[in-house]
């Protein structure tokens, strides 16, 4: 497994990651079983960045985390967890909160369904518009120097808060969506993590399943799944992505390697200091997102892509107009 280093003052980690979040959540039926199975294949083969959210099916995640990990070395896993979203016992959203005592009231909760003493990277979900990241991040160095965290991270957040949640305490990893369909990133955030040493960590390196080519119509998506009320996967910006992946999918035909794993190959070359952290629950999807380190991409390769995918090519925002206004600035 390559591995990379997370920020100047961070942890090194395998090239890529697992995402968790839908063993438990979002992305229609799931498998206690199966999800386990998955992250121990995910484990065998050197992937021991696991990331996970508290609000992942309300808490179930940490606790299918804490589950697989039974009887396997802690130290040779690295937990990432994000916190600060709210939702109702509907699991609908209500909201941020990253005040300093609700920062060390969420970790306690955590600590306690991961079954862990420390948390190596900590971060919170999105800002919290009503705090100054200053209260939250100076809340979270205690947990620090309390030796319950190692290492501090942020989710969505723009330059400006970056520079400033730095300056209160060295920032790790930057977590954001970045993929061929998302590449937002690229306007200011990666210089930013790049100038002061901080590891950039997309989610959804493969737009949210739809890069991979196996999402052919809007029913293909379960009744539950959070994708039906998504702005790209919705009438004509479905189809209209649609054509984006098929255009990847050729270029993948002439490499020898699935959509998925030239989206995923795309992403890791983007940088050494970006560690995507794709998200399967099935130990088959793991192995093809494994198998996308070996697919080397030349400059050429890396052109062709771009004409093919370039900025705001994907049609349609990422989120919902809602919660597109809590993106970070």
């Amino acid at each position: 497994m390559e591995h990379r280093k997370l920020g100047s003052t961070g942890p090194t980690v395998p090239a890529i990651g697992l995402g968790c979040m839908g063993m438990s959540d979002f992305y229609g039926p799931t498998d206690r079983s199966e999800s386990i199975a998955t992250i121990h294949a995910a484990l065998d083969a050197g992937i021991t960045l696991l990331d996970t959210g508290d609000f992942y099916g309300m808490g179930h995640n940490e606790m299918l985390i804490r589950e697989a990990l039974a009887g396997r070395s802690r130290d040779k896993v690295q937990i990432s967890v994000k916190f600060g979203a709210l939702r109702d016992p509907a699991k609908a959203w209500l909201g941020y909160d990253s005040r300093p005592a609700a920062v060390r009231n969420f970790l306690s909760y955590s600590l306690q369904r991961l079954g862990v003493e420390t948390i190596d990277i900590y971060r919170p979900a999105r800002l919290d518009p009503s705090v100054p990241i200053e209260e939250t991040v100076g809340a979270m160095a205690e947990l620090v120097r309390a030796g319950k965290v190692r290492y501090l991270g942020l989710s969505e957040a723009g330059a400006d808060t970056i520079r400033r949640a730095h300056a209160v305490h060295p920032i790790t990893a930057l977590q954001s969506e970045y993929s061929l369909w998302t590449r937002d990133p690229e306007e200011e955030v990666l210089g930013v993590c790049r100038e002061l040493g901080i590891g950039f960590v997309p989610y959804s390196p493969l737009g949210r399943g739809f890069l991979t080519g196996q999402i052919k119509n809007f029913e293909d998506l379960a009744q539950d799944d959070y994708r039906r009320t998504a702005p790209r996967f919705q009438g004509e910006n479905f189809q209209r992505n649609l054509d984006l992946v098929n255009q990847v999918t050729e270029i993948a035909r002439e490499k020898r390697c699935t959509p998925a794993q030239l989206a995923l190959a795309w992403v890791l070359a983007q940088g050494d200091n970006v560690v995507p952290i794709p998200g399967t629950k099935h130990r088959k999807y793991l192995r093809e997102n494994v198998e996308a380190l070996d697919v080397m991409l030349s400059a050429d390769d890396l052109e062709r892509i771009d004409e093919v995918a370039p900025k705001d090519v994907a049609a349609g925002s990422r989120y919902p107009e809602a919660m597109m206004k809590l993106l970070g600035k």
